[in-house]
């Protein structure tokens, strides 16, 4: 059994609520210097690989050598690195598809199929792979959805939609997991598939189908702990419609994909053959964390998460003329030192019954990949880690009533915020902005993804001084100024209320599930609940 709620929440947000926010004291001040420091032009953007690095790196040790903080990285090292592998494909790869007739169909690479070779050696060679069509590619237990039904793909090229369903089944207007490329290849892989095609529903001569081939050789940098396939790959309407046509399948074979009935299906006697390689070069970057160890379960983790890379400077993007270092002061020194912040404050506290981690995180700019780097080489295991808390630019306005998040309704950790919020007269809201993706887009995403519960506050815009009005249009104005852009700097005028408010509830959040025996649950519409599920026995 799970170790039950122990009322530490209730508690904490009475004690919140009459004034325990006294026992910390969250300097705007501290945080404004920490994020001027760090965000100067002489750490030149921040970017991966660079001096910029090693400064950013060394400064976060020196603050918690001075807190008297432990070392958290492995082996009792403050740095975890992160190897970044980067592909270029080689010219001069090769496909082709057979019927069951025999006939062999050549398939120029970059023009009527794309590939990359999505193995750690850069190479892929397939020979006469049985073809299935999957639908989506989506197995959905708590929607009732699954595309593949009984079908064995193992050895066998799977080809699926991109995207998801529209509709009330998945989320709505809120995108799922379920629509990434990463989540198709991750099912795919799991159930024993060599490769994964994406087909697009567009003809050859379409711009959807001309822009896709036309950045498919570009340098890409795999993922750390993606799906070991041999391939990834796109197909046109065309080329599918041929493969389909010489299994005796039309298109409207597979017209009722979106139905929730549709059930993958081999295209019988097709089989698929290519040879494609890629250069590879490395880039190691590093992860810094700090700990605060548990007294009595010190096997059991909560954390705090934060990126510390921007996108650079000069280097990084030449033949810019006037200010040519992207400083990203928001973007994210903020999170950054709100994160080193929250560590001050914890280590002032008595010590915690669970161990606590501070984990910087490299490479968020260039697709989470310290976040990914980390849960795919887990210092604490992930079964055992409570919760994911993670700080991504910091608001910047006075008061708030609204907290929003990215995910909402995807776990109880909103529900916990909600009960510490409440008391002090604000709210829970989700992030008002379907369009954008967010829950996917931030260093919280690769522990939800391995089932780790995780949450991340956004920037309130129902202000207490002049509402939501005025707060939606300050925050789209500064969006619109300074997001990935060289004005992202520090500024004096600043106003770190907000960021404080929250800052305060995240500490009582945190600290809370550190002195409890409770594990945050997945709701039961989550897509994440499955993963976590598959751990169960590792936090009786």
């Amino acid at each position: 059994m799970f170790r039950k709620l122990t009322g530490g929440i209730a508690l904490a947000a009475v004690l919140l609520a009459a004034g325990a926010a006294n026992a910390q004291s969250f300097s705007a001040e501290r945080i404004s210097n920490d994020i001027r420091t760090i965000s100067a032009d002489e750490y030149q953007g921040r970017y991966p690989g660079t001096e910029g690095e090693r400064m950013v790196l060394a400064f976060l040790q020196a603050q918690y050598e001075a807190m008297g903080l432990q070392p958290g990285g492995p082996n009792g090292q403050w740095l975890q690195p992160v190897e970044l592998k980067r592909y270029t494909p080689v010219a001069g790869g090769t496909a082709s598809w057979t019927g069951p007739d025999g006939q062999s169909h050549a398939l120029t690479v970059g023009t009527d199929i794309t590939l990359r070779a999505a193995t750690n050696d850069g190479r892929a060679s397939i020979r006469n792979a049985g073809v299935v069509f999957a639908g989506y590619g989506i197995t959905a237990p708590e929607r009732n959805w699954d595309d593949y039904g009984s079908l064995d793909v193992r050895g066998k090229v799977v080809v699926v939609i991109a995207g998801e369903p529209d509709g009330p089944v998945f989320n709505g207007d809120y995108a799922t997991n379920y629509q990434s490329g990463a989540y198709k290849a991750d099912e795919a892989f799991r159930r024993g598939a060599v490769g994964v095609i994406t087909l697009i529903a567009a003809p050859a001569s379409s711009p959807q189908w001309q822009g896709l081939t036309r950045g498919a050789n570009r340098t890409r940098t795999l993922t750390p702990g993606a799906a070991d396939l041999e391939f990834s790959g796109a197909i046109n309407h065309d080329v599918a419609g041929a493969m389909a046509s010489a299994a005796g399948l039309g298109m409207d074979s597979f017209a009722n994909t979106a139905s929730g009935t549709f059930k993958a299906v081999a295209l019988n006697g097709v089989t698929l053959s290519l040879d494609i390689s890629e250069t590879i070069d490395t880039l190691v970057t590093h992860n810094l964390l700090a700990k605060i160890p548990g007294t009595e379960h010190p096997d059991e983790t909560i954390i705090y998460s934060a990126h510390w890379d921007h996108v650079g400077g000069a280097d990084q993007h030449p033949g810019v003329t006037g200010d040519n270092i992207w400083n990203g002061a928001w973007d994210n020194a903020s999170g950054t030192i709100g994160v080193l912040e929250m560590a001050r404050q914890l280590s002032a506290a008595p010590r915690p019954k669970r161990t606590i981690v501070f984990a910087h995180m490299a490479a968020e700019e260039m697709g989470l990949l310290g976040a990914y780097g980390y849960a795919a080489n887990p210092v604490y295991p992930l079964e055992t880690t409570v919760a994911d808390i993670n700080i991504d630019m910091l608001p910047l306005s006075g008061s708030t009533r609204d907290i929003p998040i990215f995910g909402k309704g995807q776990n109880d950790l909103e529900d916990r915020l909600e009960a510490l919020a409440a008391p002090l007269g604000r709210y829970v809201s989700d992030d008002n902005q379907p369009e954008q993706g967010f829950y996917y887009r931030s260093d919280h995403f690769p522990f939800a993804r391995m089932g780790v519960p995780a949450i991340m506050p956004w920037h309130g815009w129902d202000w207490v001084e002049g509402g939501r009005e005025a707060g939606e249009a300050a925050w789209r104005a500064r969006f619109a100024a300074d997001y990935h852009k060289p004005s992202d700097e520090w500024s004096a005028d600043w106003d770190l209320t907000s960021a404080v408010e929250n800052l305060t509830l995240l500490y009582h959040l945190g600290l809370d599930l550190a002195n409890s025996s409770d594990w945050p649950q997945w709701k039961p519409t989550s897509e994440f609940a499955q993963v976590r599920a598959r751990s169960d026995n590792a936090r009786q």
